[in-house]
Parts: C-alpha cells; structure tokens; sequence
C-alpha cells in the first residue's frame, strides 16, 4: 500500500478507533473483502458493511458488545444472525453500530456483526432478529487468515 494511502486510511479508523498507528501498512484482498494488516497483525476487514476489526484483532475491544447464553453460541459460530431471545446483557449502541458478540461464560468475542435496532430497542424486544452477523469464528476469514 502505498504511504499516502496508508496514512488517509489510519486518520479515518482514527475517527473511529483510539491509537490506531502502524509503522507499515498492507492490504490482502480475500473474495470480495480487504483484510488491513498493520505491523504484521490482521486488524481490520472491509467489505460492503465498511471497515471493522478482524475478530483476532486489538481494536475489537473498543466495539460496543452484547453477550449471548449459551444456547445461541452455536448458531452465531454457524453464522446466524442474532435473535432477541438469545442476547442476556447489551452495552449501549445505535442502531446500524458495529458490535461485538460475546459468549456468557468466558467473555469470548464470537462474532462482528451490525445491530439492527439500538441497545435499548434490543432489550426490550421479546423477539426477531437484532443483529446481523457479518464476521464470525469460523467463517472463510477466520478460517483461512493464520495469525
């Protein structure tokens, strides 16, 4: 990647993300998606949903979250989208937010996905799908970039 495009893409995931600096700066292309590989560590992915961290990556953390029980885990690990009924507990976001999933048990981020209705709209929903899941463990992704 070139340097002048390096540098326009960190100040605009600076907008967004906290201390987002990388010494060097490449882009893998996989399917119809760009993988962002700072200093040697996948980061983000970009596709038609926009720019978001890579589920492997140390900006994840500073993505709004809700936590699954245990009964929607292997459905989000499959790729389904999130259900209502599922999601135990939601930071605050807006509707069209990129989150994270979290299982209950250990915190574990499982999938990136963009929310369909507000944090607040989500708990108070009884049922419907709420969150649309666009990265996932165990998707091609994950499956085939190796940290």
């Amino acid at each position: 990647m070139r340097s002048r495009d390096a540098r326009q893409l960190l100040e605009e995931l600076s907008k967004t993300y906290d201390k987002v600096t990388a010494e060097k700066v490449e882009v893998a292309e996989f399917e119809d998606k760009k993988i962002y590989i700072l200093n040697d560590n996948f980061e983000f992915i970009e596709d038609v949903h926009g720019v978001y961290p890579y589920l492997g990556g140390k900006y994840l953390e500073q993505l709004p979250s809700v936590i699954v029980d245990m009964g929607a885990i292997p459905f989000v690990c499959n790729g389904a989208d999130i259900m209502a009924p599922g999601i135990v507990e939601t930071s605050q976001f807006n509707k069209g937010s990129i989150i994270v999933v979290r299982d209950i048990n250990h915190n574990k981020a499982l999938a990136v996905g963009v929310s369909l209705k507000s944090s607040q709209e989500i708990e108070s929903s009884q049922r419907g799908k709420v969150i649309e899941n666009i990265h996932y463990v165990g998707d091609k992704i994950w499956e085939n970039v190796s940290i």
